[in-house]
Protein backbone atom coordinates (compact mmCIF):
# COMPACT_ATOMS: atom_id res chain seq x y z
CA UNK A 1 0.00 0.00 0.00
CA UNK A 2 1.32 3.64 -0.85
CA UNK A 3 1.84 6.29 1.53
CA UNK A 4 2.62 9.80 -0.06
CA UNK A 5 4.09 12.46 2.07
CA UNK A 6 3.71 16.39 0.96
CA UNK A 7 6.63 18.19 2.67
CA UNK A 8 9.02 20.84 2.50
CA UNK A 9 11.91 20.97 3.80
CA UNK A 10 12.06 24.19 5.45
CA UNK A 11 8.41 22.94 7.58
CA UNK A 12 9.74 21.98 10.79
CA UNK A 13 6.57 20.41 11.39
CA UNK A 14 7.08 18.00 7.97
CA UNK A 15 10.02 16.83 10.00
CA UNK A 16 8.73 16.13 13.02
CA UNK A 17 5.75 14.36 11.28
CA UNK A 18 8.00 12.21 9.44
CA UNK A 19 9.32 10.86 12.73
CA UNK A 20 6.04 10.47 14.05
CA UNK A 21 4.63 8.93 10.78
CA UNK A 22 7.64 6.38 10.78
CA UNK A 23 7.49 5.64 14.89
CA UNK A 24 3.67 4.87 13.94
CA UNK A 25 4.84 2.74 11.19
CA UNK A 26 6.69 0.75 13.43
CA UNK A 27 3.96 -0.47 14.85
CA UNK A 28 1.65 -1.30 12.02
CA UNK A 29 1.45 -5.04 11.41
CA UNK A 30 1.99 -4.67 7.92
CA UNK A 31 4.38 -2.18 7.75
CA UNK A 32 6.98 -3.86 5.32
CA UNK A 33 3.88 -3.59 2.69
CA UNK A 34 3.87 -0.03 2.69
CA UNK A 35 5.50 1.83 0.21
CA UNK A 36 6.35 5.64 1.29
CA UNK A 37 6.41 8.52 -1.46
CA UNK A 38 7.56 12.15 -0.54
CA UNK A 39 5.61 14.90 -2.87
CA UNK A 40 6.69 18.52 -3.44
CA UNK A 41 5.24 21.00 -1.98
CA UNK A 42 6.83 24.94 -1.45
CA UNK A 43 5.93 27.28 1.48
CA UNK A 44 6.96 30.22 0.34
CA UNK A 45 7.70 29.49 -3.86
CA UNK A 46 7.49 33.39 -4.30
CA UNK A 47 10.93 33.74 -3.01
CA UNK A 48 13.68 34.23 -4.83
CA UNK A 49 16.32 31.87 -5.64
CA UNK A 50 19.53 32.90 -3.42
CA UNK A 51 17.45 35.06 -1.24
CA UNK A 52 17.98 33.61 2.22
CA UNK A 53 16.90 34.82 5.95
CA UNK A 54 17.08 34.22 9.65
CA UNK A 55 14.10 31.77 10.88
CA UNK A 56 13.33 34.13 13.72
CA UNK A 57 13.10 37.66 11.87
CA UNK A 58 10.86 35.54 9.41
CA UNK A 59 8.71 34.39 11.89
CA UNK A 60 8.21 37.36 13.35
CA UNK A 61 7.59 39.55 10.14
CA UNK A 62 4.96 37.10 8.52
CA UNK A 63 3.01 36.17 11.77
CA UNK A 64 2.79 40.06 13.03
CA UNK A 65 4.43 38.70 16.18
CA UNK A 66 7.75 40.26 18.46
CA UNK A 67 10.97 39.17 17.79
CA UNK A 68 10.26 37.60 21.71
CA UNK A 69 7.14 36.07 20.99
CA UNK A 70 9.06 34.39 17.34
CA UNK A 71 11.76 33.30 19.46
CA UNK A 72 8.85 31.53 21.79
CA UNK A 73 7.62 29.60 18.98
CA UNK A 74 10.35 28.64 17.92
CA UNK A 75 10.93 26.84 21.10
CA UNK A 76 7.91 25.24 21.10
CA UNK A 77 8.48 23.35 17.26
CA UNK A 78 12.46 22.96 19.63
CA UNK A 79 10.28 21.02 22.05
CA UNK A 80 7.89 19.15 20.11
CA UNK A 81 10.90 17.72 18.07
CA UNK A 82 13.36 16.63 20.85
CA UNK A 83 9.91 15.12 22.58
CA UNK A 84 9.56 12.73 19.06
CA UNK A 85 13.71 12.15 19.39
CA UNK A 86 15.05 14.81 17.12
CA UNK A 87 17.76 17.03 17.10
CA UNK A 88 16.52 20.84 16.44
CA UNK A 89 19.07 23.36 16.74
CA UNK A 90 17.34 26.37 17.97
CA UNK A 91 16.71 29.37 15.48
CA UNK A 92 19.93 27.82 13.98
CA UNK A 93 18.08 26.92 10.14
CA UNK A 94 17.69 29.52 7.76
CA UNK A 95 14.44 30.24 4.98
CA UNK A 96 15.08 30.24 1.26
CA UNK A 97 13.86 28.86 -1.92
CA UNK A 98 13.54 25.48 -1.41
CA UNK A 99 12.66 24.12 -5.18
CA UNK A 100 16.34 22.52 -5.96
CA UNK A 101 15.90 20.95 -3.37
CA UNK A 102 12.44 18.88 -4.67
CA UNK A 103 14.03 18.55 -8.22
CA UNK A 104 17.04 16.44 -6.08
CA UNK A 105 14.66 14.76 -4.18
CA UNK A 106 12.56 14.06 -7.84
CA UNK A 107 16.02 12.67 -9.07
CA UNK A 108 16.75 10.63 -5.83
CA UNK A 109 13.79 8.83 -6.04
CA UNK A 110 14.71 7.71 -10.06
CA UNK A 111 17.20 6.09 -8.00
CA UNK A 112 15.95 4.74 -5.14
CA UNK A 113 17.37 6.93 -2.63
CA UNK A 114 14.67 9.26 -2.12
CA UNK A 115 13.97 8.21 1.56
CA UNK A 116 18.04 8.60 2.43
CA UNK A 117 17.91 12.17 0.97
CA UNK A 118 15.18 13.30 2.53
CA UNK A 119 16.39 12.04 5.97
CA UNK A 120 19.90 13.67 5.31
CA UNK A 121 18.18 17.18 4.45
CA UNK A 122 15.93 17.22 7.15
CA UNK A 123 18.42 16.54 9.99
CA UNK A 124 20.80 18.90 8.20
CA UNK A 125 18.27 21.91 8.13
CA UNK A 126 17.26 21.69 11.48
CA UNK A 127 20.12 20.00 13.45
CA UNK A 128 22.85 21.40 11.64
CA UNK A 129 24.37 25.26 11.53
CA UNK A 130 25.47 24.94 8.15
CA UNK A 131 23.00 26.78 5.47
CA UNK A 132 21.10 24.20 2.69
CA UNK A 133 20.69 27.27 0.63
CA UNK A 134 24.07 26.71 -1.48
CA UNK A 135 24.52 24.48 -4.45
CA UNK A 136 27.75 22.55 -3.09
CA UNK A 137 26.47 22.11 0.30
CA UNK A 138 23.16 20.13 -1.37
CA UNK A 139 25.48 18.53 -3.54
CA UNK A 140 27.69 17.30 -0.42
CA UNK A 141 24.29 15.98 1.07
CA UNK A 142 23.50 14.40 -1.97
CA UNK A 143 25.98 12.21 -2.08
CA UNK A 144 25.74 11.63 1.83
CA UNK A 145 22.71 10.04 0.68
CA UNK A 146 24.57 7.90 -2.27
CA UNK A 147 23.78 10.04 -4.75
CA UNK A 148 26.55 10.53 -7.39
CA UNK A 149 27.78 14.52 -7.00
CA UNK A 150 28.59 14.70 -10.77
CA UNK A 151 24.95 14.16 -11.36
CA UNK A 152 23.52 16.21 -8.84
CA UNK A 153 25.42 18.68 -9.88
CA UNK A 154 23.97 18.31 -13.51
CA UNK A 155 20.12 18.27 -11.92
CA UNK A 156 21.13 21.37 -10.16
CA UNK A 157 23.00 23.09 -12.96
CA UNK A 158 19.48 22.34 -15.52
CA UNK A 159 16.91 24.82 -14.10
CA UNK A 160 14.10 22.46 -16.25
CA UNK A 161 15.22 19.19 -14.80
CA UNK A 162 12.61 17.68 -12.49
CA UNK A 163 11.08 21.27 -12.31
CA UNK A 164 7.97 19.70 -14.01
CA UNK A 165 7.49 16.92 -11.48
CA UNK A 166 7.36 19.32 -8.58
CA UNK A 167 4.95 21.67 -10.00
CA UNK A 168 2.46 18.68 -10.62
CA UNK A 169 3.37 17.37 -7.41
CA UNK A 170 1.69 20.92 -6.50
CA UNK A 171 -1.03 21.07 -8.34
CA UNK A 172 -2.10 17.58 -7.08
CA UNK A 173 -1.56 18.68 -3.81
CA UNK A 174 -3.81 21.77 -4.46
CA UNK A 175 -6.40 19.21 -5.65
CA UNK A 176 -6.73 17.02 -3.15
CA UNK A 177 -7.14 19.72 -0.90
CA UNK A 178 -3.89 20.35 0.70
CA UNK A 179 -3.52 24.02 2.06
CA UNK A 180 -0.31 23.11 4.10
CA UNK A 181 2.06 20.33 5.41
CA UNK A 182 2.88 18.01 5.99
CA UNK A 183 -0.06 16.02 4.33
CA UNK A 184 -0.37 12.44 4.32
CA UNK A 185 -2.14 10.40 1.88
CA UNK A 186 -2.91 6.58 2.22
CA UNK A 187 -3.85 4.41 -0.54
CA UNK A 188 -5.53 7.50 -2.48
CA UNK A 189 -8.18 7.39 -0.03
CA UNK A 190 -7.34 8.76 3.24
CA UNK A 191 -5.88 11.73 4.11
CA UNK A 192 -4.20 13.17 7.20
CA UNK A 193 -2.96 16.98 8.21
CA UNK A 194 -0.11 17.99 10.45
CA UNK A 195 2.25 16.16 12.20
CA UNK A 196 0.14 14.18 14.08
CA UNK A 197 0.67 11.93 17.11
CA UNK A 198 2.70 8.29 16.45
CA UNK A 199 -0.38 6.39 17.56
CA UNK A 200 -2.76 8.76 15.01
CA UNK A 201 -0.79 7.24 11.99
CA UNK A 202 -0.92 3.72 13.12
CA UNK A 203 -5.23 3.70 13.58
CA UNK A 204 -5.22 5.70 10.14
CA UNK A 205 -2.65 2.93 8.65
CA UNK A 206 -5.02 -0.10 10.33
CA UNK A 207 -8.33 1.42 9.22
CA UNK A 208 -6.70 1.95 5.33
CA UNK A 209 -5.49 -1.76 5.36
CA UNK A 210 -9.00 -3.33 6.35
CA UNK A 211 -9.79 -1.36 2.60
CA UNK A 212 -7.06 -1.67 0.40
CA UNK A 213 -7.11 -3.98 -2.38
CA UNK A 214 -3.49 -5.56 -3.51
CA UNK A 215 -2.75 -5.28 -7.39
CA UNK A 216 -3.27 -7.98 -9.25
CA UNK A 217 -0.55 -10.43 -9.53
CA UNK A 218 0.12 -12.60 -12.98
CA UNK A 219 -0.13 -16.50 -11.82
CA UNK A 220 2.79 -18.48 -13.78
CA UNK A 221 1.91 -21.90 -14.09
CA UNK A 222 4.70 -25.10 -14.05
CA UNK A 223 7.46 -22.33 -13.45
CA UNK A 224 9.05 -21.90 -17.42
CA UNK A 225 5.33 -22.19 -18.60
CA UNK A 226 5.08 -19.43 -21.75
CA UNK A 227 2.70 -16.80 -21.63
CA UNK A 228 -0.57 -17.66 -23.43
CA UNK A 229 -1.20 -15.75 -26.49
CA UNK A 230 -2.85 -12.87 -26.42
CA UNK A 231 -5.22 -9.68 -29.10
CA UNK A 232 -4.25 -6.04 -28.28
CA UNK A 233 -4.83 -3.02 -29.90
CA UNK A 234 -2.52 -4.00 -32.99
CA UNK A 235 -4.13 -7.36 -33.43
CA UNK A 236 -3.73 -10.81 -31.76
CA UNK A 237 -0.70 -13.03 -31.31
CA UNK A 238 -1.12 -16.00 -33.66
CA UNK A 239 0.62 -19.19 -31.98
Amino acid sequence: MRVEIWSDVACPWCYIGKARFEQGLEKFAHKDEIEVVYRSFELDPSLPKGTVSDVIPMLAKKYGMSLEQAKAAEKRVQSNAHDSGLEYIFGAHDVGNTFDMHRLIHFAAEQGKQQDLVGVLFRNHFADERSLFDDERLIELATEAGLDADEARAVLADETAYADAVREDEREAAALGASGVPFFVLDRKYGISGGQPAEVFTQALEQAWETYTPPVKLLTVGGDAPEGAVCGPDGCEIP
